[in-house]
Parts: structure tokens; C-alpha cells; sequence
């Protein structure tokens, strides 16, 4: 005999409040990471004019240093680790915890008098505010991609079995739109108040996104005891419901799980995938403001608000796409579509052509490949990985994702400083996103081969 009560997340309003109060936490830390994007012209002004001297190579450098801890000192893998061991609500809170105190340390780079000695670092020379605010956004990024993996993975558990690519694509589009008002409004308030207005507001936004995600904390409790309440009112034996609520939680994580998601090859193709697609999107859209200056003419003013057509178009169609997934399947043909029209972008912004209406048209087409990818890659990730793992598996992508996110910034800033004109970094932005096309037709092929249900609905009948 079935037991009258149900868990929490079969309830729909409960479900997506947990959606709207997760992604608010999200989208403050997509606020924070494009905070800075728009005021690469206003930190390389001089001092005596407002700016910090910075160079493009030291503005590359920083926008890279997001990726440096988590990388090279291979936090982002041992975040993933944390959260299958201990758990969603603890990483989440440690994760928010983090971007407010990178954001801090960006904030007193902005702000604090140094010498005018340069500092070496590799083959750099760095003036101490870009060192700063790079250690500041190493920090930050460790935060920042440990709530992608806890957010991630508390959609999976609250909307297994619902409409998962949908939540997911909504979550999304309120990161694009932290995104989009950071590229929007950052650049004004520096120019009408400080350069250091926009991370001040930084900080409080990450506050306000950390008591976002401890209401989640309450929530996600109440679907552990109401998990807890159907497995005691069960009339079957005591160890079957131990299986019961072992399979419902996806069984105790181990270190050997590990080798599960090593040996998947559908699990590398989405990982090469990230790598090249994201390498060809957040990278640009960090120079995208100033690429509108330099080369189409358009006022520093509201040239943010070019480069965040991208991240705003991305709030309504991300969503639309996954609902049509959910519904109807096909996600990897999204995937390869999506990424064949940034390739078309990038070479397009490659080309000689000078017009504010040519830049236009490209960005929202972006917008469109933006929105399409990532609205269907993500939810496929959990058909091909078991629940248990999936913190990992989330881990390892945006691990190796980031060595993309950090040398591409690095490339690029070199690039522009020896050809101006934009067309090699563009050049570099379509090429990788070609071999991102390649790659998701190579993942259509091993989808029908292993039978991941990657084209399937996820909505289940």
C-alpha cells in the first residue's frame, strides 16, 4: 500500500520557488563576474583621469584571473567533491560566502593607493591594482563556479522527472540578465559616480544572493524530511526502503565513483564542448564593449548596452528552448545549431565591415546561439551521469572549462594590443567555436551508438 504523503518538489509551487530563489543567488554572481567588462576603457585611462593605468595585457590578465585558482590549484575539482560529500546546502553557502569575499578584495584594489612599481608575475608586469583585483577575482571565481555546480545539481534533485531543461533554461536566463545589467549599467555609474561604485554594489548584491540561498537551505531540508517521512510510513521491509531511499538520494558517493564518469565517452564530448563554446562566449563578451568603440564607432556610454543584447535575449529564448526540449527532445541538434551560429558571428565580426547596424545583428543572432546551446546541454548531462556522481561530473566540466575562460582572455589581450583592428582575436573567437560545432555533431553520432536519450523529451509520460 502507497503511503498518502508526497515529497515536496512533486508540489509545483514549491518546486519553483526553489527555482526563483536559486537562480536569484546565480544571477548575483553573473552580476559580479561582468561587473568589471564594461570599464576596461576607464581602468586603462591614466590615474589623474580616474583609471588605473592599466594596459589590455594587464586587462586580459585579470579577466583570466578568474580561472587561476581553479585551475591551476585544481579547486574547482575539489569543489565538486565537497558537494557530493557534503552536500548542496553547505557548498552553496561556502560558494556565496566566497564571491562576496573576492568582491571585497576587488573593491579595495579599485580603491586603495599604491605605489608606481610594477609587480612581476611570469613574463608580466603588473601594476599592483590589476594584482589585486586579479587575486581578488581568482577568489571570486572559485565561489563563482562552486554555486554553478551546487545550483546545477539542486535543480536535477528538485526536477528530476519534471520540467527540468525549462528550470534550467529559467535559470539561466536570470544569470544572462545579471549578465545583462552588469554590461548595461556598469560603465554609466563608474563614469556619474566611481570607478569603484559598481563593485560596491557588487558586494551587496552578493549578500543579498548569500540569504537567497540559506531560505533554499530551509527548503531543501523540508525535501529531505519529507523523504524521510514517506520512507518511514512505508509498509515494505527495512532494508528495502533503505535501497528505496538510497536510489531517491542517488546512493552514497564515493571516490571510486569517479572512474564512472572517467569512462563515459559521451561525458568528454559535453566537456570539449564546454571548453570550446564557453571559451568562445564569456571571453568575448568581456572585450565586447570595447570592441563596439574601437571598431564600430559607438558611444562609451551605451556601448554596454550593445554588448548585453547577447545576455538579454538569452532571458526569454533560453527558456522557450528548453521547454522545447522538455517537450518534443532533438537537444543535441540545438547544441549543434547554436553552436554554428556563434561560428557565424565571430567570423562575421572579423570582417571589414564598420557598421553600428552590421554589430547589431551579429549580437543578437549571438543571442540566439547563446540561448539555444545551453538550454539543451545541460539537462543532458544527468542522462548520461548518475545522480551520486553528478556533482563531479558538473566539477570536472567547469574545471576543464576553465582553461579555456582563462587563456583565451590572455590570447586575446595580446592579440589586440599587436592588431587593433579586432580581426585576429575574432578570428580566434570563431575558430573555437567551430570546433565546438564539431564537436556536438560528434556527440550526435555517440548518442545514437550508446543510447543516452540526449534527443528524448525529458518531460516523462
Amino acid at each position: 500500500m502507497r503511503p498518502n504523503k508526497e515529497k515536496i518538489n512533486n508540489s509545483p509551487f514549491a518546486r519553483w520557488t526553489v527555482l526563483i530563489i536559486v537562480a536569484t543567488a546565480m544571477m548575483m554572481g553573473y552580476f559580479v563576474n561582468d561587473v568589471m567588462s564594461p570599464l576596461e576603457t576607464l581602468l586603462e585611462l591614466p590615474k589623474e583621469q580616474g583609471g588605473l593605468g592599466w594596459t589590455p595585457s594587464d586587462y586580459g590578465f585579470f579577466s583570466g584571473a578568474g580561472s587561476f585558482i581553479n585551475v591551476f590549484l585544481l579547486m574547482l575539482f575539489f569543489s565538486g567533491l565537497i558537494l557530493d560529500k557534503m552536500g548542496i546546502r553547505f557548498t552553496g553557502t561556502l560558494a556565496c560566502s566566497l564571491m562576496a569575499l573576492g568582491t571585497l578584495i576587488k573593491y579595495y584594489a579599485v580603491t586603495a593607493e599604491f605605489g608606481n612599481e610594477p609587480i612581476a608575475f611570469l613574463d608580466y608586469q603588473l601594476p599592483a591594482s590589476a594584482v589585486w583585483a586579479s587575486l581578488g577575482f581568482a577568489i571570486f571565481g572559485v565561489g563563482y563556479e562552486m554555486t554553478g555546480i551546487s545550483v546545477s545539481k539542486a535543480m536535477v534533485r528538485w526536477f528530476t522527472g519534471h520540467e527540468l531543461a525549462l528550470a534550467m533554461g529559467i535559470q539561466l536566463a536570470m544569470a544572462r540578465l545579471g549578465t545583462a545589467a552588469a554590461l548595461s549599467i556598469s560603465a554609466p555609474i563608474a563614469r556619474h559616480y566611481t570607478l569603484s561604485m559598481p563593485l560596491l554594489i557588487s558586494l551587496a548584491f552578493l549578500i543579498i544572493g548569500l540569504l537567497a540561498f540559506l531560505v533554499f537551505c530551509i527548503m531543501d531540508r523540508k525535501l529531505d524530511a519529507s523523504r524521510a517521512s514517506i520512507s518511514s510510513s512505508s509498509s515494505i521491509s527495512s532494508s528495502s526502503s533503505c535501497a528505496n531511499r538510497a536510489t531517491e538520494e542517488g546512493e552514497e558517493f564515493r571516490l571510486s565513483d569517479i572512474g564512472i564518469t572517467l569512462r563515459n565517452p559521451g561525458f568528454w564530448l559535453i566537456t570539449l564542448f564546454c571548453v570550446l563554446f564557453y571559451s568562445a562566449v564569456s571571453p568575448f563578451l568581456k572585450f565586447s564593449t570595447k570592441l563596439m568603440v574601437m571598431k564600430y564607432g559607438v558611444d562609451p556610454d551605451i556601448a554596454g548596452f550593445f554588448s548585453s543584447i547577447a545576455p538579454f535575449g538569452t532571458i526569454l529564448m533560453t527558456p522557450l528552448f528548453g521547454l522545447i526540449y522538455d517537450r518534443y527532445g532533438k537537444g543535441v541538434t540545438l547544441v549543434i545549431t547554436g553552436a554554428l551560429m556563434l561560428t557565424a558571428v565571430h567570423f562575421g565580426f572579423s570582417l571589414p565591415m564598420h557598421s553600428s547596424t552590421i554589430a547589431i545583428a551579429l549580437m543578437v543572432t549571438l543571442s540566439i546561439g547563446y540561448s539555444l546551446a545551453p538550454a539543451a546541454l545541460w539537462p543532458c548531462v544527468p542522462k548520461i551521469i548518475p545522480l551520486k556522481c553528478l556533482g563531479t561530473a558538473y566539477s570536472m566540466i567547469f574545471f576543464i572549462q576553465n582553461f579555456g575562460r582563462a587563456v583565451i582572455p590572455m590570447c586575446v589581450g595580446r592579440a589586440n594590443e599587436t592588431d587593433p583592428t579586432y580581426t585576429t582575436s575574432m578570428l580566434i573567437f570563431g575558430f573555437t567555436a567551430l570546433g565546438a560545432a564539431v564537436t556536438a555533431i560528434a556527440m550526435l553520432v555517440i548518442d545514437k551508438k550508446k543510447n543516452y536519450g540526449l534527443q528524448l523529451p525529458n518531460i516523462k509520460k
